[in-house]
């Protein structure tokens, strides 16, 4: 199951377009007929989904320390364990 097509993956535009088509021109009692597209596809938003979330944790270090030491200031502590 891949997610829904129709919201932006810019890095998987090419395949996206190609598994359409394939959509529009292979006939529905060809189960198998898009397969090769389709892993394509999910190879792709895979990458994509990791591209994103290492970008979403590229400081997740500093955002973890600064929301330990707003802890620790909120309970009077100024050393945790």
């Amino acid at each position: 199951m891949h997610p829904p097509l129709d919201r932006p993956h810019p890095m998987c535009q090419d395949e996206i377009r190609a598994l359409k088509e394939c959509h529009i021109t292979t006939s529905k009692l060809k189960f198998w007929g898009c397969n090769d597209i389709k892993f394509a596809m999910d190879r792709c938003l895979k990458k994509e989904k990791l591209a994103l979330v290492a970008k979403l944790n590229d400081d997740l270090d500093l955002k973890r320390k600064e929301e330990n030491d707003a802890f620790q200031e909120a309970m009077g502590h100024t050393q945790s364990f």
